[in-house]
């Protein structure tokens, strides 16, 4: 059997299409391999939100034309955002890639790698939209305990500084019963977790004519049997309604966590970013998930120097952060996207932000927030026991297991001397250490009885 490997960049959504490829590969001989050396195929599944990470796909790319120099059977194929967006300039710059496919027609990858095979030909389609029917496709998952599962796909909103509705396309949710059916599987192969995925994922349902919702989907699939947790991600804050945030609150099963990128914390920049919601109804949103479960974890996004942004805007910025206290942050200097108005304005020097002040920007915001994470840290999981769902051996510490709590936090705690613990389980965890990132604590000895989940034996 020819074997595949695939280089995933950029978001969980495109980690959940590669494991999609997978899949489809599966159904024409292809099998997995994280050996670059042994493949006969290689894919690049690129992200394109940012510079830097277009910019890794062309420098990966290149050192895969050296394989192929070597091993000239070797096929490269060019697949995810950047290859929806700039797929065949990419391919008629570097010829020697193969296959280009995009995002809308990832179910089209074994009829164009057949294709290939067939005629000697090098193959680039991308389609425009999506199909009114998305295809659902096998998956071959790279986890055995945390899974993936879409429930949407694409985005309505229009972000000025964003590709992301123009390589992924307006937003189509899948069927709750598509979901529910794809959780039991998932759970009768030993899955514990799921984590709900879309580049909007509070969106879900609306398209729909029934009244669907995302509260009212996680209502449909909590009673899954054998399910453990739930998750969702990413959403955005103007579809957090308190139903939701209430529905979270009341289920057992779906965790305290919430991923919302706030992107900036001043009203006007909002405005220019075209983010439809103000500084007050973000912390209003805050607030009523802390005031129905004080122990929640909020997380989000932010850009600095986006053009325009003022030094007392991006002030305002700091003060929102500290305001609502987020658990973490995932930080980026501002990147101008093609065909999208914040890279037009970028090119307008009195509303450019220089490449230093952002820099500088960042520097202070990420300070900012390392120390809050680590004041929220401290006040979560101070001298408390943790729920851990454990995932597997601490890849820096074999002597650890690793996992999760509810919130989301990681934690690494020394194996029993017993073997009676499994990945799968679900443990008790007194907590020792406390980091902004991360968690160091000790099996609490009448959990190892208490376990109510066999998998696999950890080694």
């Amino acid at each position: 059997m020819p074997n595949c490997y695939i280089e995933t960049l950029g978001c969980q959504m495109n980690k959940a299409d590669s494991e999609r490829m997978f899949g489809l590969l599966s159904e024409i001989d292809y099998k997995p391999t994280e050996d670059i050396n042994a493949a006969d195929l290689l894919i690049m599944n690129t992200c394109t939100i940012r510079e830097g990470a277009a910019d890794r796909a062309y420098s990966n790319l290149g050192r895969w034309n050296k394989l192929k120099q070597k091993k000239p059977d070797i096929r490269i194929a060019l697949a995810g955002c950047l290859a929806q967006e700039k797929g065949e300039e990419i391919q008629k710059r570097m010829p020697y890639i193969d296959i280009v496919f995009g995002t809308h027609n990832l179910h089209r990858l074994p009829d164009l790698l057949l294709e290939l095979n067939k005629t000697g030909q090098s193959q680039c389609e991308l389609y425009e939209n999506l199909p009114d029917e998305v295809p659902e496709t096998p998956i071959i998952r790279r986890t055995s305990v945390t899974a993936w599962v879409n429930i949407i796909l694409g985005c309505n909103f229009n972000c000025t500084y964003c590709i992301v509705p123009q390589v992924r396309g307006r937003e189509k949710s899948r069927t709750p019963d598509f979901i529910k059916q794809e959780i039991e599987l998932l759970v009768s192969e030993g899955y514990k977790e799921v984590t709900l995925l879309g580049q909007n994922v509070t969106a879900y349902g609306l398209d729909f004519e029934n009244g669907a919702s995302l509260a009212s989907l996680l209502r449909f699939i909590h009673d899954v049997p054998g399910l453990e947790r739930i998750r969702f991600l990413t959403g955005h804050p103007y579809h957090v309604t308190d139903e939701l945030i209430e529905t979270v609150a009341e289920l057992p099963k779906v965790c305290e966590y919430f991923h919302i990128p706030m992107q900036a914390g001043d009203d006007t920049t909002l405005r220019r970013m075209a983010r439809i919601y103000s500084v007050d109804k973000y912390v209003k949103m805050a607030d009523k998930i802390r005031e129905l479960m004080p122990k929640a974890s909020i997380t989000s996004d932010f850009i600095v120097g986006f053009p325009g942004e003022t030094h007392e805007q991006f002030l305002n910025t700091c003060k929102a952060v500290e305001r609502i206290g987020f658990d973490s942050c995932i930080t980026a200097m501002y990147s101008p996207r093609r065909n999208t108005p914040g890279a037009k304005w970028e090119e307008d020097e009195e509303l450019k932000v220089s490449e230093e002040e952002k820099r500088e920007r960042i520097g202070y915001l990420n300070a900012l927030v390392t120390e809050i994470a680590e004041k929220e840290s401290k006040k979560k999981y101070r001298d408390t026991q943790q729920e851990i769902l454990i995932e597997g051996e601490n890849p820096r510490n074999p002597k650890q297991l690793t996992g999760r709590t509810r919130q989301g936090k990681i934690c690494n705690f020394d194996k029993p001397a017993s073997n009676k613990i499994n990945v799968g389980d679900l443990v008790q965890v007194k907590i020792d250490e406390i980091t902004p990132w991360s968690l160091k604590g000790t099996l609490l000895p009448n959990s190892i009885e208490s376990v109510r989940l066999e998998v696999s034996t950890v080694n």
